[in-house]
């Protein structure tokens, strides 16, 4: 890859960061030849301008303080790799959830996918058990209180578990 196109690749990702963060979404569009995003963590697919303009009002209800923080960002032949922060503040209804007014930050990393200096899609690999422990929503399951809420939730799979185990002796 040439530096000419490895820095142009970069302006891209950056512009494309720093516009999310301002919540200025048609420049973030206007960063994609086709805007798609991937988010791994969930496997929701958003593909198309209208597609990913309805993703940002969606989490911006929810989260209208969202943002990135870069760390690092490495080059493929194909992709460039960001490893950043996210952060946010739950005060907006998510997906029938009402806002717990809690905040939240999650190390996340990116794959800004491109063909030459064209973006085609950002695929985002994240844990969302992340987030949700740090909303209040979920627990961590190595505590007790996430024992608890586990065997309360989910009676039939702990029961199976437990009827495998004992029968394993």
């Amino acid at each position: 890859m040439s530096d000419e196109l490895r820095r142009k690749r970069e302006e891209i990702v950056v512009e494309h960061m720093e516009s999310e963060n301002r919540h200025e979404f048609d420049v973030t569009l206007e960063t994609f030849d086709h805007p798609r995003y991937e988010l791994i963590g969930t496997g929701d697919v958003h593909d198309g301008a209208e597609e990913v303009a309805a993703y940002f009002e969606e989490t911006r209800t929810a989260f209208p303080d969202q943002r990135n923080e870069l760390i690092a960002m490495h080059h493929s032949d194909e992709a460039v790799v960001v490893e950043a922060m996210l952060y946010g503040t739950h005060l907006g209804s998510f997906r029938g959830l009402p806002a717990t007014g809690r905040t939240f930050e999650m190390r996340f990393c990116a794959l800004f996918l491109f063909e030459e200096d064209r973006l085609t899609c950002e695929r985002v690999y994240f844990e969302p058990g992340t987030i949700l422990r740090q909303l209040g929503i979920a627990h961590d399951p190595l505590t007790l209180r996430g024992r608890v809420a586990t065997v309360f939730n989910h009676p039939i799979t702990v029961g199976h578990a437990l009827v495998r185990q004992l029968t394993r002796r």
